[in-house]
């Protein structure tokens, strides 16, 4: 018999808590998304339902702001990834049972010539761009540029991503995204192999007011083998993605999928799910913090994305049925108050939390996120892809 009926996972993304111990091999030793943001506030930072479900409990040292409770509602820990890279995909494949082991393709000088000749001539455009770049300081420098001349703006970072900047204007949509599928096809390997094709759609009529719009769309690699929600789906347990988890996954393992415009639009889709007669596990994830935020190195905005997801936080919580489980944690950081504007190597935040939980209690340091999924496949009595361990029996 479930222990839970119901397991909800939060990833609110980006939203690390302190350099991983292999930190140093990504060049983030130092890096603290959540110590950073809460020093930015200068003890202003007002966290009250994270506060009491244990979130700087499972830290040496409190964010500034948010003491650590007394008796806190939730069980808390921290989870170390295990992947080769710091990627959303790494994070999210990782937690439900599929590290990324072998190192993806980075282009730090851009990407090869070959390569962007044939994304020239399958969409009939010229390229520009092609750096390591900020999306919203690309648009600024070439969007006027492609209002111009209609010429693909292509990017990257510092995780495995081609990232296609194109105002809707002068390439659709639509457009956008047959352009974003031929390329996911040239980047499969063996030769390059890239997590994520990004469509990064924007508006606006000059560089001081481009906008990217929420119709942005992920393109990532397909699993390379089953995850735990594949395991969950083929046991006939019901699968919900709230985000980018669908695209994450290419749709593999979900029953249901919704799509958010922002945060708080992926709150009303959870709060929607949590009102159905629903059974099973729900996969959300909310990625303001990372892509309006972290990326921007903006550490007020930042906060502020934390406090606005606090208070909805506390109506997730009401909402809570005695046999439902709630678990809150992040796919890597994106520290705000750190040099560049790349993803960053943490730890990441675990808590979880139920009405039937009698006490909260530490969860330790994880040794991979996998032991989120492996405490999901447990918990429903389905046999997962064995890389974590479950902490269900932690809950009491």
């Amino acid at each position: 018999m479930n222990k839970y009926n119901r397991v909800f996972a939060i990833v609110i993304d980006s939203v690390g808590t302190g350099a991983a111990p292999d930190a140093d091999k990504f060049g983030d030793v130092g890096s603290d998304t959540l110590g950073h943001v809460g020093e930015a506030y200068q003890g202003k930072l007002k966290l009250p339902n994270l506060q009491k479900l244990g979130l700087s409990n499972l830290r040496d040292t409190a964010i500034e702001g948010v003491a650590k409770a007394e008796q806190p509602l939730g069980c808390y820990g921290k989870m170390t990834e295990i992947s080769a890279g710091k990627d959303s995909m790494d994070g999210h494949w990782e937690m439900m049972g599929l590290p990324v082991t072998e190192p993806l393709s980075y282009f730090p000088n851009g990407f090869p010539d070959e390569l962007l000749a044939k994304i020239s001539e399958f969409s009939g455009r010229k390229i520009v761009g092609n750096k390591p770049a900020s999306g919203t300081e690309i648009i600024k420098e070439l969007g006027e540029h492609q209002l111009e001349t209609g010429d693909l703006i292509i990017y990257t970072s510092g995780d495995s991503v081609l990232q296609i900047a194109a105002h809707e204007e002068i390439i659709p949509v639509d457009e956008l995204y047959k352009i974003c599928e031929f390329a996911r096809s040239l980047v499969n390997g063996p030769e390059y192999v890239v997590g994520r094709v990004i469509a990064r759609p924007y508006v606006g009529t000059n560089k001081d007011n481009f906008t990217r719009t929420a119709n942005r769309h992920d393109f990532a690699l397909k699993p390379t083998s089953k995850t735990d929600l594949d395991a969950l789906q083929a046991a006939g347990i019901h699968t919900v993605g709230i985000g980018k988890i669908n695209d994450i996954f290419s749709g593999q393992g979900l029953d249901e999928v919704y799509h958010n415009e922002s945060n708080m639009d992926g709150l009303d889709h959870l709060d929607n799910v949590m009102a159905k007669d629903f059974k099973g596990f729900c996969f959300v994830n909310l990625v303001d913090f990372d892509s309006m935020y972290g990326h921007r190195r903006d550490p007020i905005g930042f906060g502020q994305a934390l406090m606005d997801f606090d208070e909805r936080l506390g109506q997730v919580l009401t909402n809570l049925k005695e046999d439902d489980l709630l678990m809150i944690t992040a796919d890597h950081g994106n520290d705000p108050g750190f040099k560049g504007t790349d993803h960053t190597r943490e730890q990441v935040p675990l808590l979880a939390y139920s009405p039937s939980l009698k006490q909260g209690s530490s969860l330790g340091i994880r040794k991979t996120f996998a032991d989120l999924g492996a405490t999901v496949t447990d918990n429903f009595g389905v046999s997962g892809s064995k890389v974590g361990t479950s902490f269900l029996t932690e809950l009491n």
